[in-house]
C-alpha cells in the first residue's frame, strides 16, 4: 500500500534521514543531489531570500542553511517492502523485477505515441481528421504488434498493466478505440491464447502480482533506475476498490 505524507513547512534533516531509513529499510533510498555541486544558474530564491534548488525528480527543494543540507519536500511516498510468504515468493519479486526492467523501455514508448495521436487529433475536423487517425492508428497497431509478440507472457502482461495504470484504459480498450472492436475482440483471443490477458485491469489492492508491479515502479523510480513517465504521480492506490 502506499502511504502519502504531505509535508508543508521545512524539515528538519535528521527527521527527514529518520522517516527515509525507516520506510525504504535495507534496499530503497532517496537520492539527492548536494547542494554544493548544484550551478549557480540552477539555483532559485524562496519568498524569504534563501536560495534553494528545486529537484525536479524528487519534487523537492534544497537549501544551504548554516553549513547544513535542509531538504523541503512536496511530498514524500514511503514504501514498504512487500510482504513475502516464502522464499518462492521473494525470488518472484526479483523477477518481475528484471522483466519491469526489460518492458518499461517499450512502454514509455506505446504511452507516448498513444498520447500523441489524442493531442494531435484533438483540433483535427472531418476528412484531415479521418485520414490521420487511420494512418497514425495503422502505424501504432502494427508497432505495438511487433513489440508484444516479441515479450514473453510474463513481459506482455506486465506491458499490458502499465498501459492500464498509465491510461486507465485496459490493453483491449486501447485496441477497440483505435482499430474498432472485431480487432479488438482478435487481439484479446491472441492474449489469452499466450496467457496474456488484455481486459484485466491493474489493481495493487486486488492482485498481489500487481502490487509487487507497484512496490517495484517506486522502488525503481526513487532509486532513479527507471524514469516516471508523465502523470505517472496521479495514480493512486485505492484500497477501497
Amino acid at each position: 500500500m502506499i502511504v502519502k505524507v504531505m509535508i508543508f513547512d521545512k524539515l528538519i534533516p535528521i527527521l527527514l534521514l529518520f522517516l527515509c531509513t525507516f520506510c525504504f529499510a535495507q534496499q530503497d533510498t532517496l537520492k539527492v543531489r548536494s547542494f554544493d555541486d548544484i550551478p549557480k544558474s540552477k539555483l532559485q530564491k524562496d519568498a524569504e531570500g534563501n536560495e534553494y534548488y528545486y529537484d525536479e525528480a524528487q519534487k523537492a527543494k534544497i537549501y544551504k542553511i548554516n553549513g547544513e543540507q535542509v531538504i523541503v519536500m512536496d511530498e514524500l511516498t514511503l514504501r514498504a517492502n512487500p510482504h513475502f510468504n516464502n522464499q518462492l515468493d521473494r525470488n518472484y519479486y526479483f523477477f518481475l523485477n528484471k522483466k519491469l526492467n526489460r518492458v518499461y523501455p517499450l512502454f514509455l514508448n506505446a504511452l507516448e505515441q498513444y498520447n500523441n495521436i489524442k493531442i494531435e487529433s484533438a483540433n483535427m475536423t472531418g476528412s484531415d481528421r479521418s485520414r490521420y487517425i487511420k494512418q497514425r492508428q495503422n502505424e501504432l497497431a502494427n508497432n505495438y504488434e511487433k513489440q508484444l509478440r516479441d515479450l514473453t507472457t510474463t513481459e506482455g502482461q506486465i506491458f499490458a498493466k502499465l498501459m492500464n495504470r498509465a491510461t486507465g484504459k485496459t490493453v483491449y480498450e486501447i485496441i477497440k478505440e483505435l482499430r474498432g472492436g472485431w480487432s479488438a475482440f482478435w487481439w484479446n483471443v491472441k492474449g489469452n491464447i499466450a496467457d496474456v490477458s488484455l481486459k484485466t485491469p491493474y489493481d495493487p489492492h486486488k492482485n498481489r502480482d500487481d502490487l509487487f508491479i507497484e512496490s517495484l515502479l517506486q522502488s525503481n523510480w526513487n532509486l532513479g533506475y527507471l524514469q516516471p513517465y508523465p502523470g505517472s504521480s496521479n495514480y493512486k492506490v485505492n484500497s477501497g476498490k
